[in-house]
C-alpha cells in the first residue's frame, strides 16, 4: 500500500528535502503547504494518510493550531509533528493537539520512514529520550486532575476502562473499535500524563477521584 503524504513547512528547501526522502516505492507526496491554513485546506481536499507538520510556521497559525484544526475535521489523516526542539512541553502540546507522533528534524531517513509506518499502524511515535523526559516532568506534577484535563473525551473514556482493569481487547470490544486503535490511545494517554505505564495512568484516575463514569 502506498502511503499518501502531505508535507507542511514554510521553508521550500525543507519541503524539497522531505519530498526527496519520501518520493519512492511505498510513499507518495500528494501535496505541499507553506502555512497552517493551507495545510488544513489541503487535508480537507486531499485526505492524505499522513501529514508531516512543522511546529513553527511563518505568518498565520502555527503547526500546533493547524493540527488541532485537522483533528477537528474528523478525517483519517494522521499528523506527525516535525521539530528542532527536544522539549517535553512541545511533545505534550503536540499530542494534546491530536498529533500521532513527534519526530525531531535531525532524525535519520530510516527513523522518519519508520515513524510514518508506525503511525499508519495506529501507534504513537515519540523518541525514547523524549518519552523519558515527559515522564520525569509529569512525575513532578502534583495535580492529577490538571493532567487528566489534557485528555480528549475518548482518551478519558479509554483511561476509565483501563482503571477498571480491562485489557486492550476488552476495551476495543466495548467501544467497537480495533485493538490497534485502543493501543494507540493508551500510548498517547501514557505520554500525555507522563507516566511509565497503564497502571500508573490508572493510579492518576484514582488520585483525581475520577472513575469510568466520569471519564
Amino acid at each position: 500500500m502506498t502511503v499518501r503524504i502531505l508535507i507542511v513547512d514554510d521553508h521550500q528547501l525543507a519541503r524539497e528535502g522531505l519530498k526527496a526522502v519520501l518520493s519512492d516505492d511505498g510513499f507518495e507526496v500528494v501535496g505541499e503547504a507553506a502555512s497552517g491554513e493551507e495545510a488544513v485546506a489541503l487535508v480537507e481536499r486531499l485526505t492524505p494518510d499522513v501529514v508531516l507538520m512543522d511546529v513553527r510556521l511563518g505568518a498565520g497559525i502555527d503547526g500546533l493550531e493547524a493540527t488541532r484544526r485537522i483533528a477537528a475535521l474528523g478525517l483519517p489523516s494522521r499528523v506527525i509533528m516535525l521539530s528542532l526542539h527536544d522539549m517535553p512541553a512541545y511533545v505534550r502540546e503536540a499530542l494534546a493537539a491530536g498529533a500521532g507522533g513527534y519526530v525531531l528534524k535531525d532524525a535519520s531517513t530510516a527513523e522518519l520512514r519508520g515513524a510514518v509506518g508506525q503511525v499508519m499502524a495506529g501507534q504513537s511515535v515519540i523518541p525514547l529520550g523524549l518519552i523519558n523526559a515527559v515522564m520525569r516532568e509529569g512525575a513532578r506534577d502534583p495535580r492529577p486532575s490538571d493532567l487528566l484535563g489534557s485528555l480528549t473525551t475518548r482518551e478519558r473514556e479509554v483511561l476509565g476502562l483501563v482503571a477498571e482493569g480491562r485489557t486492550n481487547k476488552e476495551i476495543a470490544r466495548h467501544l467497537a473499535v480495533s485493538p490497534a486503535t485502543i493501543k494507540a490511545h493508551v500510548e498517547r494517554i501514557i505520554a500525555k500524563l507522563g507516566v511509565a505505564d497503564r497502571t500508573q495512568a490508572a493510579v492518576l484516575v484514582t488520585r483525581a477521584g475520577l472513575g469510568a463514569d466520569s471519564a
